[in-house]
C-alpha cells in the first residue's frame, strides 16, 4: 500500500474522510464531476448502433500472435458494419482500434487516468478521456452488443468478470463474451469448473456464457449471428436488448 497522497480521481473518493476541506475538494462537488463525465461519454456515444469492446493487455507488442489476432478479428467485425470500442490505451487496444480503421468503422477509445502515463494509440476516430474506471466501464457496456477478451491482467479480469455478474443476475441482457486464446484462458476455466462450479458456488450454465476461440473467423461470425438472430424483424428479445441499453426500461 502507498502512504503517499492519494494520485488518482477513483483514489481521492475512495480514502477515508479526513479533514474537513473546502466544498470543492469533498465528495459533493466529486459528484457532480462524475455527472460531467457520464454526460459527456452519453452523449460522445449516442450515435453509437452497434459495436463490440475489446479488451486485453497493454503490454502486449505489434510481434505478438495475440496482437495482430486482435486487428484482423477487429476487422472482420467493422467490415460487418461494427463500431470497435477499445480502453484506447497500446497493446490488444491498439491492435483493435486498428483493425476497426482497416475494416472501415468507427474506432473509439475510452481512455482512463492512471498514476502512470497511459497514452492514446493513434487508431482512434473518438477518444472520450475518464478519471473514473466505474463511468469509463458504464460506458463500454452500455454501448456494447458483444465483447471479446484478449490476455490479458487485473484489468482484464475486472471487466471480464464484471460482464459475467450483470449477464448472470439479469441486471443486463445477455450477449457473447469471447474469450480469445485457448492456451491462456484454460487454466482459468479449469479453476472455474473444478471450484466454482463443483462447490456449488455458480451454476452449470454460468460457464456457458464464455465462448474461447483462437479464430478471429469463428469471434466475429458468432458475434455476427448472434446480433442476426436477436435482430430478426419482430424480434421482441431485440427489442428489449435495445431497451436495456438506452435505458428506457424500469
Amino acid at each position: 500500500m502507498r502512504d503517499s497522497a492519494p494520485v488518482t480521481e477513483d483514489e481521492k473518493l475512495l480514502q477515508q474522510t479526513g479533514p474537513r476541506l473546502d466544498f470543492t475538494r469533498t465528495d459533493p462537488w466529486r459528484v457532480l464531476r462524475i455527472m460531467g463525465e457520464f454526460i459527456e461519454g452519453f452523449d460522445t456515444l449516442a450515435s453509437v448502433e452497434k459495436a463490440v469492446t475489446i479488451f486485453g493487455s497493454a503490454r502486449i507488442g505489434p510481434d505478438d500472435p495475440h496482437y495482430e489476432a486482435a486487428v484482423e478479428t477487429a476487422r472482420l467485425l467493422a467490415v460487418a458494419g461494427f463500431d470497435i470500442i477499445t480502453g484506447a490505451g497500446p497493446g490488444i487496444m491498439e491492435a483493435a482500434n486498428k483493425g476497426a480503421q482497416l475494416g472501415g468503422s468507427r474506432s473509439i477509445g475510452c481512455n482512463i487516468e492512471l498514476p502512470f502515463e497511459q497514452g492514446a494509440n493513434p487508431y482512434l476516430d473518438t477518444l472520450i478521456h475518464f478519471k473514473y474506471f466505474f463511468v469509463r466501464k458504464t460506458m463500454f457496456i452500455k454501448y456494447s452488443v458483444a465483447f471479446i477478451i484478449f490476455p490479458g491482467g487485473f484489468g482484464t479480469l475486472d471487466e471480464l468478470f464484471e460482464a459475467l455478474t450483470l449477464i448472470q443476475t439479469g441486471k443486463i441482457y445477455r450477449f457473447p463474451v469471447i474469450l480469445f486464446g485457448r492456451y491462456y484462458w484454460a487454466g482459468l476455466l479449469r479453476w472455474l469448473q473444478a471450484r466454482c462450479l463443483s462447490e456449488g458456488k455458480i451454476s452449470e450454465g454460468d460457464l456457458d456464457l464464455m465462448l474461447v476461440t483462437d479464430d478471429p473467423a469463428e469471434a466475429a461470425k458468432a458475434i455476427i449471428s448472434a446480433y442476426k438472430s436477436l435482430g430478426k424483424t419482430g424480434g421482441q428479445q431485440f427489442d428489449e436488448l435495445v431497451e436495456l441499453r438506452d435505458g428506457k426500461r424500469s
